[in-house]
């Protein structure tokens, strides 16, 4: 009898994994393939701006970094995707002064990060230098 509960409790476990990766397939951002004009603002800890304007077929905002004439921006892959480091030089790594660059899509703060970010035509870009 707890051999067939355990069954049926794998058995679940599967299906609820199923269903979120069905899921989240379905319902992730799509990108857009083609030529598309955007805007990366960089906002630094001096709360400077600079702005750059890219035309780009990128599909995530990752790939329009290297597009943007001028910008610098290091970052590594993590176990959640690309984490930035610096942006134009100044570094922001939380392990070493509690600060961190978030993305900023259209003035609201991003739900991604830059390697899932679809790049979208007309799209306003900030990264902003975050102090925890």
């Amino acid at each position: 009898m707890k051999n067939k509960k355990g069954l049926i409790g794998i058995i679940a476990a599967v299906a609820v994994v199923v269903v979120m990766v069905v899921a989240y397939t379905m319902f992730a951002p799509k990108a857009t393939q083609g030529g598309k004009n955007i805007t990366i603002e960089v906002i630094n800890s001096q709360q400077q701006s600079t702005m750059y304007e890219v035309s780009t077929d990128a599909e995530y905002l990752v790939e329009a970094f290297a597009e943007a004439e001028g910008l610098e921006v290091v970052a590594e892959e993590g176990e959640y995707g690309v984490y930035i480091l610096s942006v134009n030089g100044e570094e922001a790594v939380w392990e070493v002064n509690q600060a961190y660059w978030s993305i900023m899509v259209n003035g609201e703060y991003g739900m991604y990060g830059a390697s899932e970010q679809p790049v979208t035509d007309g799209d306003a870009y900030q990264l902003v230098y975050t102090k925890g």
